[in-house]
């Protein structure tokens, strides 16, 4: 048995091929969006892929499973769990053939043994997989958003981001049954997740690949928990806050995502389109890290630093209606584009080169900046009339510990909340680790406040230097 992992650390998202050496069969499980790495290990590892699957319809990243079937001609097997509302619309055009607990499929002389593991959706799947050549008992299992290293699939998704109201209690009893059911299987059981840490879809995953039942049964917090009313309100309790765009990408993976064979390729642009597309209004985005876009940008665009985070901010503010252009150097152009696409951002239509800052300024543009506000600064300033301090961080952070009379107002939310924040005085946002003010000041700046600044180091340097802190019960 051939076994391969693939892991995009942008999305913390896992997916697998297995392959069987003796008959060249494989299989891909929960494949992303970007198909050419399986191609091209299916090719190194002399096997074609012939089986597609996945665990249950993805709310973080943009399924390559349609696109995969269609090009190849796989067999798809899908969830036949979870009811009406969460069947595949697309599963006759693709031929796919459902599956449910207790069905059994080969690839090659590997054995997909499913169980229905609701809980963190309710038509999820777990593939236990038999190497049939070796040995009669299973070697491992493929458990998508249900077991991770270190934590299990959250149950309330559905509730808080795509809008399923009641489920998120019925979602963590079913996930409590699931997890009674899972333990009984052999301790030797490896454990195969669909994510690793920095994942929206659990509130403390490992970053360790990999893992057996028997570890998990003995140090996963969420197999200690010895009843379902306490399993219940411990796995709902300090959920992080779901990005908006996972309500979109359910939707999308249900109905089918469309066919790109091949990531776009947008045109690219000069300093006079940059300026008709600003005057419109356009969604022009600086992918420039925050220090060089705080030394100077153009007015009007939305700084969404490419790094690990990029597509998680991305998905929270930028929308899915309309085409969007960058501001990104030739080397990472494909890797923002790429990004974008993982979560259905595909309409990127322009990019420009960051010199088109400079041309800006050289053509007497008036540059933006964003100032920084040491911890200290910020302090003596909380008391003054002018100044408004505005937290940009998660609820679950504010309430774990915050300055004193400082709200609220997560980054992902402030467009929504704009009447709420004064537009007199100075306005200064913190985050953690100021990465996240660095985005909203922008965001702030584009929609016209004039006098916005963050602090430097955030949260975590404030309290580093012995600051006062109030923490809410």
């Amino acid at each position: 048995m051939i076994l391969k992992r693939f892991y995009d650390e942008k999305l913390a998202q896992a997916s697998y091929l297995i392959g069987c050496a003796a008959t060249g069969d494989a299989i891909v499980i929960d494949p992303s969006r970007d198909l050419e790495p399986y191609f091209a290990m299916a090719e190194a590892e002399g096997v074609e892929i012939r089986h597609v699957t996945e665990t249950h319809i993805h709310a973080d990243f943009v399924s390559g499973l349609r696109e995969l079937a269609t090009r190849t001609g796989a067999t798809a097997y899908l969830s036949s769990e979870g009811g009406p509302d969460w069947s595949y619309a697309f599963a006759d055009e693709i031929g796919a053939r459902l599956v449910g607990e207790g069905d059994e499929f080969m690839v090659g002389n590997i054995r997909f043994t499913v169980l229905h593991t609701p809980g963190h959706t309710p038509e999820h799947l777990t593939f236990l997989v038999t190497d049939t050549a070796a040995a009669d008992r299973p070697i491992g299992a493929l458990t998508g958003d249900f077991v991770f290293v270190g934590d299990v699939g959250r149950p309330d998704l559905l509730e808080k981001a795509a809008g399923v109201t009641g489920t998120m209690e019925a979602g963590a009893r079913d996930l409590y049954r699931s997890l009674t059911r899972f333990r009984e299987l052999p301790e030797w059981l490896q454990i195969w997740p669909g994510h690793g840490a920095g994942s929206a879809c659990g509130k403390g995953l490992s970053s360790i690949p990999h893992s057996t039942l028997g570890y998990e049964k003995r140090f996963n917090p969420a197999f200690a928990v010895d009843s379902e009313d306490a399993f219940v309100a411990f796995v709902l309790d300090g959920q992080p806050e779901p990005p908006v765009y996972f309500a979109h990408m359910k939707r999308m993976n249900r109905e089918g995502p469309a066919i790109l064979r091949g990531f776009p390729e947008p045109d690219t642009g000069t300093l006079q389109h940059l300026e008709a597309l600003l005057g419109s209004g356009a969604q022009v985005v600086d992918t420039r890290s925050a220090a060089d876009y705080g030394a100077g940008h153009v007015p009007g665009t939305l700084n969404i630093p490419l790094n690990r985070s990029f597509n998680t901010w991305a998905g929270w503010l930028l929308p899915y209606d309309a085409d969007l252009h960058l501001i990104v150097d030739e080397a990472h152009r494909h890797e923002a584009v790429r990004d974008l696409a993982m979560i259905g951002l595909d309409r990127v239509a322009t990019t420009f080169a960051p010199s088109v800052v400079e041309a800006w300024a050289s053509a007497g543009g008036e540059l933006g900046t964003v100032e920084l506000r040491t911890p200290e600064e910020v302090e003596w300033r909380t008391d003054r009339e002018d100044t408004t301090v505005l937290d940009v961080r998660g609820r679950t952070e504010w309430e774990a510990g915050h300055l004193p009379g400082v709200e609220a107002i997560p980054v992902g939310h402030l467009a929504r909340h704009l009447d709420r924040i004064p537009r007199d005085g100075e306005l200064i946002l913190h985050c953690q680790s100021a990465g996240r003010s660095a985005i909203a000041a922008s965001l702030l700046q584009r929609a016209g406040f004039t006098n916005v600044s963050h602090m430097a180091g955030g949260f975590a340097a404030w309290q580093a230097q012995g600051r006062p802190v109030v923490r809410d019960a």
